[in-house]
C-alpha cells in the first residue's frame, strides 16, 4: 500500500512511507470531515460547524478556502492529485478502495462476523484491531467530530468483545486473560467484558478469582447505576459455582501452539552501518491490516556483500512484533546440492512442536501442514541463500500475519508478490567502521588514510573487509600500511583475502559455476578488458555477437549479482558495472581459461569498434583543423550506439581503461591511431583533460616500445595539443618542437604542418604575435604545397586572427574571407562558425558593430544548432561585447554570467578569463565600481597563471580606466603605462590606440 488515509488515531496521510504534513487541528478536522463522509458532498455551511462549533469568524468560507489550498498543496507533493475536488456547494474526498483505515476496518469486521470458523473470526476481528493507533481521531476533540470519535471508540470496543469471544470458542484463554483483566478495569460496568474475563479465569483454573470478579462487577454496577447484574453475567455466575463443565468450552486444538521457536542466527558484535535498508526491510516485513498475504521480501546481492547478516540483524529487530515465534532455515543455493523443500520443511514442523512421527511424508502434505499450524500466528522467517522461486514456494506460510525475509545471489524476480532489495557494498564511511570495530579505533585513526585504502582495495565488500580485519586483529604489530601496500597489486590481491574457511575468490567461484558458458565467457572478457562500466554493445563486441544476445548474458551476470546497472541515460541507454574484485577473479579465469591471443583479439574489436564511431561521428561533421593523415584500420559496424556528445563522455572512463587495456597487449596501431582521434573539446566532455592524458600516455609509451617513431612525433603533437587546451602554452610549444623535429627528421610535410599550426596557435593566445606570424607562414605553405583544404582553412583562419591583433586590418579580412570560402566549400558548419566569429571581432574592431552583432548572431547560430557548449559560450560572448560597445549594457549581464558559468564546468581557463574581462567592462559602462575590480583583477590573475601578457595588459588597461574613475590619476597613469608597454612589446594594434589614450590620462 503506498498510500495511506489515517483516522484511527492521529489524523495523518502517509504516502511512500512518508508522512504528509497537514498544518494544525483545523486543517485536519477539514480533512477527517471529508474523509469520514468519502465520496459525498460535504456542504461548506457543515464545515464551518464542525470547524468552529460556536463562534465562525466572520471570513469562515475564506478560511476554510485556504484551508483546502493548503492541503491540496501538500498532498500534490506527495503526488496525491485529486484528493480533495470541489463540488457544489462544498467540497468532496476521493480515496481509492484499500486507503482509508476507517474503511478497511469495517470491511474487516464484517468479513469477521460473517466468517464460516471462529479461527477466521478471531484473525479478521484481530487484523481489523490491529489498524488502531490510538483515540480515533485524535487531537480533534475541541470540534463537532468528538461525537463521531465517541461512537468509533465504542465500536473498537464490541469489536475487542467479538473477537475475544472467537478466541474463547477456541481455547485461548491463555492468551486473552491479561488482556480481559485490563479492560474490565477501564470498564467495570462493561457485563460482557466481565462475563468473558469470568470464563477465562475459570477454564485456567481460578474459580475464586473469577467469583470475585462477579462481585466487583456487582457492586460497581448498583453503585454506577443502580442495577444488578442481568441474566447473562448472573449465569456465567451460577456456572462458575456449579463447575459447569460446559462453561469450560473445548479443548484448544492439538497442535503445539505454545511451541515459540526462537531460531534466528547471532548478529556479529561488529555489525555496522546499513540504517537506510534496515529501515527499508523492517518497514516491509510487517504485515498489513486488511491484506489476504502476509509479506515476503528478498534481499539479493554478490557473495560476501552482507546478505545473511543483515537479514539476521533485521529479524533481531522485529523478534519483538512476531511473538509466537521466528523459524530460521539454511537453503544452501549456492552449493551443487540445494537443500530439499520437505527436508526443510520437516526440520522446521519440528521446530513448531510437530513430533517426528506424527511428519507428513510428501512434500505436498508437509506443506499443508506448516500453513495450518501457521495459520492465525504472527511468525517471522528467515530463509537464508535460496537457490529459486520453486525452492521457496513451498516454504511460504498462508497467513497474512506471518512474514518472510529471504536472501539469495540470484534477483529471483520470478517470486510472486515478494518485494526486492538490491544490497550493494557499504559505503566508504560505513566500511571504515566496520575495519575500525574489528581492528580497533586506535590503530584506524592512527593510519586513516592506509585505512580508507584498504576499504578501497576490498571494494567495500563486507565479506572482504572481515578477513583483512581479522589478519590485522591477529597481528597487531602489523602497520596498516603494510596491508595496504599489499592489496595494491590487483595480481595477488584475491590471495590476501584468505582467512581460514573465508575467502572471496572462493566465494565469487560459487556465483561463476552457477552461470551458463555464454554468461562466463561475457565475465571473463570484461574482466580482461577491464573496463568499470559498459554498455551492451561492448559485451557484443567482445563475444563477436548480436547486442539482443549480449545484452541477455549481462542480464545473467546481474541476476547473479556478478553485475549491476551503473546507469540509464535520458535515451534510455543502460550502462552496467561490474565490483573490483568480480573484475579481478575474472581476468583471472580468463587468463586460466582463455588462449591470450583470443582475449587479445577481443580487446582489439572493441577499440576498432570504438574508432568506427569516432570515424562516423567525424564523417557526419567535415574537419574545422587540420587532420592526421592516418593509414586506414579494419573497422566494424557500430551497431545502434549513439554517436553524441553526451555518448562520448558517458563512455570516457570504459575508452580510457580501454586504450590502457590494449596499449598494455601491445595493441600501438591501434592504440596510437585512436589517441589521435580528435572530436573536440564538445565531444570529450567536461573531464576531458584527465581522459586525454592517460589515452595520450599509454599510446606514447605503446608507441616508443614498438620503436615507431611517426607514431611517437604524432602523439607529442597531440601532447601539445593537450596542453594548448588546457592553456599551459610553455608546455605545448615544447611537445610540438619536439614533434617538427621528428616529422624534419622523417622529411614529412603534413606532420610538419600540423606542428607548425600547434606552435602557431600557441604563440598567438598568449600575445607573442610576431612568433605566431612566423610559425603559420611557414604551414600555410606546407598546407598548400600538400592540398589539404581543411589545413588551409584552418591555417587561414588563424593567421587572419594574428593580423588583426596586430592590426593589419585589410591583411586580416583577406585571410579571413579565404578561410570562409573554404569551410564552406568543404560543408564545414563548425569550421564557417569559427571564422565567423572572428569576423565579428574584426568589424568591431574597425567600429563596424552592427555587422560585428550580425556576424557573431550567424556564428551563434551555427554553434547551437551543432550543440558545441563551449564555442556557443565563446559567440554568446563575442555578441555580448558587440551589444556593449552599442551601449546596451543591462541585457548583456546574464548571457556573459552564462558563458563564466559554462567555461567553469568544462574547465576552461582561457574562456573564464575573457569572460570576466568583459564583465568587468559591462559593470565599468554601469558604474558599478567594486564590481569591475573584482571581475578585472580575477580576469588579470588567471592570465598570470597562463602567462599571457596580452590580454592581461587588456584587463589592465580597462583598470587603468576604472581608477581614473575614481579619481586616482596617478595611479591609473602607472597602470596605463605598463599596460602600454606590454602593447609594443608584442606588436599589438592597442600600441598606437592607447598612445591617445594616454595622453588624454
Amino acid at each position: 500500500m503506498t498510500v495511506e488515509f489515517r483516522l484511527l488515531g492521529l489524523v495523518e496521510v502517509v504516502s511512500k512511507g512518508v508522512a504528509v504534513p497537514l498544518g494544525g487541528s483545523k486543517p485536519q478536522t477539514l480533512l477527517a470531515t471529508l474523509l469520514l463522509q468519502r465520496g459525498q458532498v460535504v456542504p461548506t455551511t457543515r464545515l464551518v460547524d464542525v470547524i468552529w462549533p460556536h463562534h465562525p469568524p466572520e471570513t469562515a468560507r475564506a478560511v476554510i478556502q485556504t484551508y483546502v489550498k493548503s492541503l491540496r498543496q501538500a498532498l500534490a507533493r506527495h503526488g496525491l492529485l485529486e484528493v480533495i475536488v470541489t463540488r457544489a456547494p462544498g467540497y468532496m474526498a476521493q480515496v481509492s478502495p484499500g486507503e482509508l483505515d476507517l474503511e478497511i476496518f469495517e470491511r474487516l469486521v464484517g468479513e469477521g462476523r460473517h466468517a464460516a470458523t471462529p479461527q477466521v473470526a478471531a484473525d479478521r476481528l484481530e487484523a481489523a484491531l490491529a489498524l488502531w493507533r490510538g483515540p480515533a481521531l485524535a487531537g480533534l476533540e475541541d470540534s463537532l467530530l468528538a461525537g463521531e470519535a465517541a461512537r468509533l471508540e465504542q465500536l473498537r470496543l464490541t469489536v475487542t468483545e467479538e473477537r475475544i469471544a472467537a478466541d474463547l470458542e477456541l481455547g485461548r484463554q491463555e492468551r486473552v486473560v491479561t488482556e480481559l483483566a485490563a479492560l474490565v478495569a477501564g470498564n467495570p460496568a462493561n457485563e460482557r467484558l466481565r462475563g468473558q474475563y469470568m470464563v477465562a479465569l475459570y477454564r485456567l483454573g481460578r474459580q475464586s478469582d473469577a467469583l470475585a470478579t462477579y462481585r466487583e462487577g456487582r457492586k460497581a454496577l448498583i453503585d454506577e447505576l443502580g442495577v444488578d447484574p442481568g441474566p447473562e453475567l448472573s449465569g456465567i455466575h451460577t456456572s462458575i459455582l456449579r463447575a459447569d463443565t460446559g462453561l469450560l468450552g473445548k479443548p484448544a486444538e492439538p497442535v503445539a501452539r505454545d511451541v515459540m521457536p526462537a531460531q534466528l542466527p547471532v548478529v556479529p558484535a561488529d555489525f555496522t552501518g546499513r540504517a537506510a535498508q534496515i529501515a527499508a526491510l523492517a518497514e516491509a516485513l510487517m504485515p498489513r491490516p486488511g491484506s489476504w498475504a502476509g509479506p515476503v521480501q528478498v534481499v539479493a546481492g554478490q557473495g560476501g556483500s552482507g546478505k545473511s547478516t543483515l537479514a539476521a540483524r533485521v529479524c533481531r529487530q522485529l523478534a519483538a512484533s512476531f511473538p509466537d515465534g521466528q523459524l530460521y532455515a539454511e537453503l544452501r543455493g549456492t552449493s551443487e546440492a540445494p537443500a530439499d523443500p520437505a527436508e526443510v520443511l520437516g526440520r522446521l514442523l519440528k521446530a513448531l512442536g510437530m513430533d517426528t512421527a506424527r511428519l507428513p511424508v510428501s512434500l505436498e502434505e508437509r506443506t499443508e501442514r506448516y500453513r495450518s499450524i501457521l495459520e492465525g500466528r504472527r511468525v517471522l522467517v528467515l530463509l537464508d541463500d535460496a537457490a529459486s522461486a520453486s525452492q521457496l514456494q513451498p516454504l511460504l506460510p498462508g497467513s497474512p500475519a506471518c512474514a518472510v525475509l529471504i536472501t539469495a545471489r540470484d534477483r529471483l524476480g520470478d517470486l510472486a508478490g515478494a518485494g526486492h532489495l538490491d544490497l550493494d557494498v557499504l559505503d566508504l564511511e560505513e566500511a571504515v567502521e566496520l575495519l575500525e570495530r574489528i581492528v580497533g579505533a586506535g590503530r584506524v585513526r592512527a593510519e586513516q588514510g592506509a585505512a580508507r585504502q584498504i576499504v578501497e582495495y576490498c571494494g567495500r565488500l563486507p565479506l572482504a573487509i572481515r578477513i583483512v580485519g581479522a589478519r590485522l586483529a591477529t597481528r597487531q604489530r602489523w602497520p596498516l600500511r603494510l596491508l595496504a601496500d599489499r592489496l595494491a597489486g590487483e595480481h595477488r590481491r584475491l590471495d590476501e583475502l584468505v582467512l581460514a574457511d573465508l575467502a572471496v575468490r572462493a566465494s565469487l567461484h560459487l556465483s561463476y559455476q552457477g552461470l551458463e558458458p555464454g554468461a562466463r565467457s561475457a565475465l571473463r572478457r570484461l574482466g580482461y578488458l577491464g573496463v568499470p562500466a559498459f554498455g551492451r554493445w561492448i559485451v557484443a563486441w567482445l563475444l563477436d555477437c548480436g547486442e539482443e544476445k549480449a545484452e541477455e548474458l549481462i542480464e545473467c551476470l546481474v541476476d547473479a549479482h556478478l553485475a549491476d546497472i551503473s546507469s540509464v541515460d535520458d535515451l534510455g541507454v543502460v550502462r552496467y558495472r561490474i565490483h573490483d574484485l568480480v573484475r579481478i577473479f575474472a581476468r583471472e579465469r580468463a587468463e586460466e581459461e582463455d588462449p591470450a591471443a583470443v582475449q587479445t583479439e577481443a580487446v582489439a574489436r572493441v577499440l576498432r569498434n570504438w574508432l568506427g564511431i569516432i570515424d562516423q561521428a567525424v564523417a557526419d561533421s567535415p574537419p574545422d583543423e587540420i587532420q592526421w593523415q592516418r593509414p586506414a584500420v579494419d573497422v566494424l559496424g557500430t551497431g545502434t550506439v549513439p554517436a553524441t556528445p553526451d555518448w562520448f563522455e558517458a563512455e570516457q572512463p570504459a575508452l580510457v581503461v580501454g586504450v590502457e587495456r590494449a596499449a598494455s597487449l601491445g595493441l600501438h596501431d591501434l592504440v596510437c591511431h585512436f589517441a589521435s582521434a580528435r572530436l573536440g573539446p564538445s565531444f570529450l566532455g567536461v573531464n576531458r583533460f584527465e581522459a586525454r592524458e592517460r589515452i595520450n600516455a599509454a599510446a606514447l609509451a605503446a608507441a616508443r616500445r614498438a620503436g615507431d617513431l611517426r607514431g611517437e612525433a604524432i602523439l607529442l603533437a597531440e601532447l601539445g595539443h593537450l596542453r594548448y587546451l588546457q592553456d599551459r602554452f610553455v608546455e605545448a610549444q615544447r611537445h610540438y618542437t619536439q614533434a617538427l623535429d621528428v616529422f624534419r627528421q622523417l622529411g614529412e610535410p603534413h606532420g610538419q604542418a600540423v606542428a607548425l599550426v600547434g606552435l602557431g596557435t600557441t604563440c598567438r593566445e598568449p600575445g607573442r604575435l610576431p612568433e605566431a606570424s612566423y610559425f603559420l607562414e611557414q604551414a600555410s605553405a606546407l598546407v598548400q604545397e600538400i592540398g589539404d583544404k581543411a589545413g588551409i582553412a584552418y591555417v587561414q583562419r588563424l593567421a587572419g586572427s594574428v593580423r588583426l591583433e596586430r592590426g593589419d586590418f585589410p591583411g586580416a579580412w583577406t585571410r579571413l574571407a579565404e578561410s570562409l570560402d573554404a569551410y564552406r566549400q568543404l560543408g564545414s558548419r563548425r569550421g564557417e562558425g569559427t571564422t565567423l566569429r572572428t569576423m565579428s571581432l574584426y568589424h568591431r574592431a574597425v567600429g563596424e558593430l552592427d555587422e560585428a552583432l550580425t556576424t557573431a548572431g550567424a556564428a551563434l547560430t551555427i554553434f547551437r544548432q551543432l550543440g558545441d557548449r563551449l564555442m556557443t559560450a565563446y559567440a554568446v560572448r563575442t555578441k555580448a561585447k558587440a551589444e556593449l560597445r552599442l551601449g546596451r549594457v543591462t541585457e548583456t549581464l546574464e548571457p556573459l554570467e552564462w558563458c563564466l558559468s559554462v567555461c567553469q564546468a568544462m574547465g576552461d581557463r582561457w574562456g573564464q578569463a575573457i569572460s570576466l574581462r568583459t564583465l568587468g567592462e559591462l559593470h565599468l559602462a554601469a558604474g558599478r565600481l567594486d564590481d569591475a575590480e573584482d571581475c578585472l583583477t580575477s580576469a588579470i590573475e588567471l592570465w598570470e597563471e597562463m602567462d599571457a601578457p596580452l590580454w592581461r595588459a587588456r584587463a589592465e588597461r580597462d583598470l587603468a580606466l576604472l581608477l581614473e574613475a575614481r579619481g586616482l590619476g596617478a595611479a591609473a597613469a602607472d597602470v596605463h603605462a605598463r599596460a602600454l608597454k606590454t602593447f609594443f612589446d608584442h606588436g599589438a594594434r592597442e600600441y598606437t590606440e592607447l598612445t591617445a589614450v594616454g595622453k588624454a590620462l
